[in-house]
């Protein structure tokens, strides 16, 4: 009888890169077990144009090696159970923007009255927006917050806009974006809308794409990365196709091919072929799992060591330009970014790997300069070979330098070549910067003081010391070269559950169970193997102004089950290609150029934001995209961590602006006292706001209002302020008063000075001239729903039951307030806070332009006048390593722990772009200020959604538990670095722009601002009782300026050309 062939265990990984193809060939039964790790072969070829046959050439090469070496017992074709591969090649489709790869898409929204100043695409580089969007419309449909209907959907509306996308030539795929969708799973519009559209366009003709299949939360971003999903469907069908056809042709008929995903799991063959936008940053993600299983149980003078099990780990690729960092959670799993990515100008709201990059690089160019060695950010690159001294060039390298300091290292080059290239004074120097540099960016990338295992992988990993300070060791392993083709074969199976649910009848840990048992079912209807399946990853996030209803976000993850692989596998490849797919299905390749056949951008010239001046022309200011942008950005810091994201505002008015409405600002001190000043404002939850786009709620507020105001008097507003200049609201003034809707100036300046949690907590409050000053006020949610109140006892009442209104009007509404006169505008205002915003944003952008973001919070604090008296300073830099959150009463209460440490990576320290061949770029940034006091300190920050002090707590013990309420001692006096009512910000210390209370995240590099209230708080007892630490529950503290309150620069006096 003939021997049974060997069971199927082997697996195969493949990562194609930009430049090289790495693949291995492993025995997960032998990784524990065996000194090799149960790598029976590995390769690195050069990458392909037509990646299939880099892959072929790859895995044909270790079949040779596997053959060599194990003939007797193994036959590849038998024994392979898996190969997955990780690519670039869908993100260079999009990077590219490559027209013979990407479809034309049509968008239709299941958003009834909501989202209709903002289209799809809007915020998309204009070049990407024309060559990808072909048609949009807004239907009925979309979910309100607890589930319940916005409306239903309409077929009729559905079947006429199938007839209008049939009259557009080219499109090729149809997204569905229906508000609430991901939490939609009791009336599944986005599947019934799917199923019309399918059948009235043809299920061959178009693809169809659900925007909840492809991301969650966050209504624009997900809708972004449906499109870019959609639009690179056909390119990713053609290539899958070839992958399976390249691996069949091997011999291996039958066996599934899974494409590697960003979170480091795996998707099948076909369903890659669904969400190719899930592969886009698979390729970090790889290196940083790959590199942790190889430094998994290995001996060490005879005894075994577990490691990578249940620990972090610092993960550090040395390539031949940069050096990437990324931390790997105890889950296995590397940290995630915040909650918005971006990719070729897209914002998307999908998990990558966060990701850091320095200009340090086994090709990096050392010079001798004046002051010493300076290294990078410039590389030879893969030219290394032919430049570098060790080969004959005359570059001098880090390689050359590093053989040159170290005379054991006899494999490289020509050691005699760079003898003289250094004096010994010079290579101890260089050594030490090497050392330096990398032991800064892994600090950066530590989440808690504790050192950490180091691993260094990849080509350059050479030049790295064999000691790190933060570092409990440094693991060089073997077969590190190829960590990337490695990680591929061990990916594991996930799935996430992100969803919203009610606690009003159900406990957050009675649902919490219900989700983890729903995660684990989708990882094994995934393909994971149920014994292996555990939760990975749980976030909870009490939602504010709406009752009892929590975020839950859970990830389960597990092995795959390889019993199942002929389940796993697809007839996928044996099917016929379409006629259209066939016709360019035969070449895959990646074009070399594809700068001709790019769509010419249409979007307005570049601003340089060094020499840009305002529009003021007789002492009115007309608002420009530019100011709008810096506006925006000013507002959000202003905003002290609440006030939600000025960003869907700041894009709505930008389509006005385009749409050529007019905006204009104007001086508080040229308002006449007998103007009405009229004021209007969005209220709600931050959560609802990112889904439930914008419609007409803030005018049909101001209309209903003025309906029920007294005929007599002088009742119609003739300007308009903003309620806040902080967060979204801080646009809202603007947005009313342009052109198109009330066309009246708007105020530069507003009730608060900053954001507060309360409409009682505003200025006219504090004054008590009249009481309620906020009654009469009108509210509308934008889908025919208004309440009026003519007349409330006080103005708590007045917040007391609009918030009760809320969660019955989709816990987000447009309010209007009853005018003011002028008179009253001057004595209660906070003067020039727009233009306070304007130059905070202005600060950020240059910061920015200059590539000095180490230097942009100590320019935030002269433009707030700190160089006068004080009136602004850096209250701390660090990390976040502590964030503590619960809903009370419609607010969400919280801490963040912040532990000090340097923000900034170094004189060299880079930021990573993406070019269009799909390489990473990094550009060079210069160093600011040390640490200083900072290191080895700790602050907390309290908040009820904006942030109310800065206190110094205790860091000898290391923890970094936030504690609870019963158990916590009483902050003292002395420690306090800034309290309410002055502003204390925070900053993201490598972007500079404002970091809200909901998006700390662990890790997180900030800085932290204080600024000095206006004195229209500080400069009474009401004020301080209203906007202090009492209104607050910090009974106590009490209040102490942190500065001396300098008014913010008009922009309208600096930059006015008057008239004679």
């Amino acid at each position: 009888m003939a021997s049974q062939p060997s069971p199927r265990r082997l697996r195969i990984g493949v990562d194609v890169g930009g430049t090289n193809t790495d693949g291995v060939i492993l025995d997960p039964s032998l990784a524990s077990s065996s000194p090799s790790k149960g790598i029976l072969a590995h390769v690195k070829t050069a990458t392909t144009p037509n990646p299939s046959e880099g892959i072929m050439t790859a895995i044909t090469s270790m079949f040779t090696q596997l053959e060599a070496t194990h003939a007797a017992d193994i036959r590849p074709q038998d024994a392979i159970a898996s190969v997955t591969i990780g690519t670039t090649h869908f993100v260079n489709a999009v990077i590219e923007r490559d027209p013979s790869r990407l479809s034309r898409v049509a968008v239709l929204r299941l958003s009834g009255p909501f989202s209709k100043h903002v289209p799809p695409c809007v915020d998309w580089p204009e070049d990407m927006r024309s060559l990808i969007l072909g048609y949009h419309a807004r239907v009925k449909g979309g979910l309100e917050v607890d589930g319940s209907l916005i409306s239903d959907i309409d077929e009729s509306e559905i079947v006429e806009q199938c007839k209008e996308i049939r009259k557009c030539s080219g499109i090729r795929a149809v997204v569905i974006n229906g508000v609430f969708s991901p939490i939609d799973t009791v009336h599944k519009q986005e599947e019934r809308a799917a199923e019309i559209v399918r059948r009235e366009l043809g299920r061959q003709e178009v693809d169809v794409v659900c925007s909840k299949d492809v991301a969650n939360l966050g209504f624009l971003e997900r809708e972004n990365a449906a499109v870019l999903n959609a639009s690179i469907l056909r390119f990713a069908r053609r290539t899958i196709r070839e992958f399976r056809q390249a691996v069949g042709r091997l011999g291996l008929k039958g066996v599934p091919v899974f494409i590697t995903q960003n979170d480091g799991t795996i998707l099948k063959g076909e369903k890659a072929a669904e969400l190719p936008i899930k592969t886009f940053s698979s390729g970090p993600t790889n290196s940083m799992r790959g590199a942790a299983f190889l430094v998994q149980s290995q001996d060490k003078d005879g005894k075994k060591e577990e490691r990578g099990r249940g620990e972090a780990m610092m993960v550090v690729d040395i390539g031949g330009t940069t050096t990437d960092v990324g931390l790997l959670l105890p889950n296995g799993f590397p940290r995630q970014q915040a909650a918005y990515s971006e990719l070729a100008g897209v914002r998307m709201n999908f998990s990558c790997p966060d990701i850091r990059s320095i200009g340090l690089g086994g090709g990096s160019i050392v010079r001798k300069g004046k002051d010493g060695i300076i290294i990078g950010p410039d590389s030879v690159g893969y030219r290394i070979n032919k430049e570098a001294l060790l080969f004959g060039g005359s570059t001098l390298t880090t390689t050359d330098c590093t053989v040159l300091a170290n005379p054991d290292i006899t494999s490289i080059g020509d050691a005699s070549l760079v003898k003289d290239a250094l004096t010994e004074e010079e290579t101890q120097q260089f050594k030490a910067m090497v050392k330096s540099k990398i032991e800064r960016i892994i600090d950066n990338m530590k989440t808690s003081p504790e050192d950490l295992p180091v691993i260094l992988v990849g080509g350059g990993a050479v030049i790295a010391p064999n000691e790190l300070q933060g570092a409990s060791k440094v693991l060089k392993p073997r077969w590190s070269e190829v960590a990337n083709a490695i990680g591929a074969a061990i990916a594991r199976v996930s799935a996430v559950v992100d969803t919203i649910k009610s606690t009003e009848t159900k406990t957050e840990k009675q649902f919490l169970e219900e989700i983890k048992k729903d995660a684990i079912e989708k990882t094994i209807a995934a393909g994971a193997s149920p014994e292996s399946v555990e939760v990975v990853e749980v976030e909870m996030l009490p939602l504010q102004y709406v009752e009892n209803k929590t975020r839950f976000i859970v990830r389960a993850a597990g092995n795959f089950d390889f019993t199942r692989s002929d389940d796993m596998s697809s007839d996928d490849d044996k099917k016929a290609p379409s006629e259209e797919e066939a016709g360019v299905g035969e070449d895959v390749s990646e074009p070399q150029t594809v700068t001709d056949t790019k769509p010419k951008a249409t979007s307005p010239s570049e601003v340089n934001v060094l020499t840009y001046t305002p529009n003021v022309l007789n002492r009115i200011w007309h608002i420009s995209e530019t100011d709008l942008t810096f506006i925006s950005t000013g507002c959000y810091v202003l905003g002290t961590g609440g006030g939600g994201s000025p960003y869907a505002s700041m894009i709505l008015l930008r389509q006005l602006l385009r749409s050529g409405a007019s905006v204009r600002v104007v001086s508080p001190a040229d308002v006449p006292d007998s103007a009405a000043v009229g004021c209007g404002c969005g209220a709600g939850s931050p959560t609802v706001s990112i889904e439930k786009l914008q419609g007409d709620e803030m005018m049909q507020a101001q209309t209903e209002l003025y309906k029920a105001l007294p005929s007599s008097g002088q009742n119609k507003a003739t300007h308009m302020i903003a309620l806040e200049i902080g967060g979204g609201n801080g646009l809202q003034g603007m947005t009313l008063g342009a052109s198109c809707n009330m066309n009246i100036p708007c105020v530069d300046g507003d009730w608060m000075g900053r954001a507060y949690p309360t409409k009682w907590q505003t200025t006219p409050v504090v004054f008590n001239e009249r009481s309620p000053v906020w009654s009469p006020i009108a509210v509308a949610d934008g889908n025919g729903n208004v309440l009026v109140m003519p007349k409330a006892a006080s103005d708590a009442a007045v917040e007391k039951i609009i918030r009760a209104a809320l969660s019955q009007m989709g816990s987000q509404v447009g309010a209007a307030d009853p005018p003011v006169t002028g008179a009253e505008m001057k004595r209660w205002v906070v003067e020039n806070t727009v233009s306070q915003a304007w130059r905070l944003g202005r600060a950020v952008a240059r910061a920015r332009a200059m590539n000095r973001l180490d230097e942009v919070a100590e320019t935030i604090v002269e433009e707030c006048g700190g160089g006068q008296k004080g009136a602004a300073k850096v209250l701390f830099k660090g990390k976040i390593v502590g964030v503590r959150r619960t809903l009370r009463m419609g607010h969400v209460y919280g801490e963040c722990i912040i532990e000090g440490t340097d923000v900034t990576d170094d004189t060299t320290t880079t930021t990573t772009t993406t070019t269009n061949d799909g390489r990473r770029r990094t550009g060079d940034r210069l160093g600011g200020q040390g640490v200083g006091d900072f290191t080895g300190k700790r602050i907390k920050i309290p908040f009820k959604n904006e942030n109310i002090a800065a206190i110094r707590i205790p860091a000898e013990d290391g923890s970094n538990d936030v504690g609870d309420d019963e158990n916590k001692e009483l902050e003292k006096q002395e420690d306090v670095l800034a309290i309410v009512p002055d502003l204390i910000s925070v900053i993201d210390a490598q972007s500079g722009e404002a970091v809200g209370t909901p998006e700390y995240r662990y890790g997180l590099l900030v800085i932290v601002l204080g600024i000095a209230a206006s004195d229209k708080w500080t400069g009474s007892q009401r004020g301080i009782d209203l906007g202090g630490p009492k209104a607050f529950g910090f009974d106590h503290l009490k209040y102490e300026p942190l500065g001396r309150f300098v008014k913010p620069v008009s922009v309208i006096d600096e930059f006015d050309r008057s008239t004679e």
